[in-house]
């Protein structure tokens, strides 16, 4: 068997393709589930321009959806968007053996729950990415910055499955940070993700710049922070007070940028709406804590896309 585990990505978009890149870096086995670029990537491999150097790979198996796998990974990483419309369980189903290690490398708050229930014996390894990386033709990468992970079991704590993660990740290239408190992690990044990112997309695609210097637009996003810092706090996970400050000042630090859901509704994708902002209302809702301003939000966000 080889040494290096066999790892499956499923979603080997700009964010997935860029993980399987560094993993291949660290002599795993890499193999890929592709729908529309399965041509391309069969022909050219991921062809990437990165700060890192060279990291274009080819997948030692492609699959499209439907094939049987060859053999089943130690680890499927599910890298797609979470809409509501996927059945996400069931776009792993055929690829998970007894033991393999299911993790997620997406955006959004609650977003295990589902696969947790489906797979109950499958250890769940829960990730945040920290990346600037876009898909710019089929098959063809450019990242730009950043591929920190941060990582731990879902529903807590660190087993070894984050370790070998973690080192394997490492020695491919990236900084990783392995949690106890997955779910809490989550919440600090919803902190600034569910105010800017439905946000933008209400204000038609607009950067940070933007939302921040419109008359009303910084208090707009405070308030919105403080409602997700107030559903956190009900949920176990109390966040640092300052976070507002220090989120809204890093945002002034960056050059005016357009967040991946202001992309997608730009690019007539489907958004992230339920896993990023609806998530939060629900949970806000059964446990009682009043966001008006996020339910506002949410509502006319449903209407637009209704």
């Amino acid at each position: 068997m080889n040494q290096q585990p066999h790892v499956l990505i499923i979603g080997a978009g700009a964010i997935g393709s860029f993980y399987g890149a560094i993993l291949k870096r660290a002599g795993c086995t890499v193999s890929a589930v592709v729908r529309s670029e399965y041509d391309a990537i069969r022909d050219g491999g991921f062809q990437f321009e990165s700060p890192l150097g060279d990291i274009s790979w080819r997948p030692d198996h492609l699959y499209r959806d439907g094939d049987q796998a060859d053999s089943k990974p130690d680890y499927v990483i599910l890298a797609t968007k979470v809409l509501p419309d996927s059945d996400r369980a069931a776009l792993i189903r055929p690829w998970l053996g007894e033991g393999t290690g299911i993790v997620l490398i997406q955006n959004g708050l609650d977003i295990e729950r589902e696969l947790a229930e489906a797979f109950p014996n499958n250890p769940i390894i829960s990730c945040l990415a920290f990346i600037a990386v876009s898909r710019v033709a089929p098959g063809q990468i450019k990242h730009n910055a950043y591929g920190r992970l941060v990582m731990g079991r879902f529903p807590e704590g660190i087993d070894e499955h984050c370790s070998r993660l973690r080192d394997l990740f490492v020695e491919g290239g990236i900084d990783i940070k392995l949690t106890e408190q997955v779910v809490g992690e989550r919440w600090l990044k919803c902190v600034w993700n569910t105010p800017f990112n439905p946000l933008s997309v209400l204000a038609n695609g607009a950067d940070t710049y933007t939302i921040l210097d419109t008359p009303g637009g910084e208090q707009l996003i405070r308030d919105l922070m403080a409602e997700v810092m107030a559903v956190a706090e009900a949920d176990g996970h109390p966040l640092p007070p300052q976070l507002p400050d220090s989120n809204i000042a890093g945002t002034r630090k960056m050059p005016a940028y357009k967040n991946s859901m202001a992309l997608d509704y730009l690019n007539d994708r489907p958004i992230e709406l339920d896993a990023i902002l609806g998530n939060v209302v629900a949970i806000a809702h059964r446990l009682n804590v009043p966001v008006p301003r996020l339910e506002t939000v949410l509502v006319t966000l449903r209407m637009r896309q209704g």
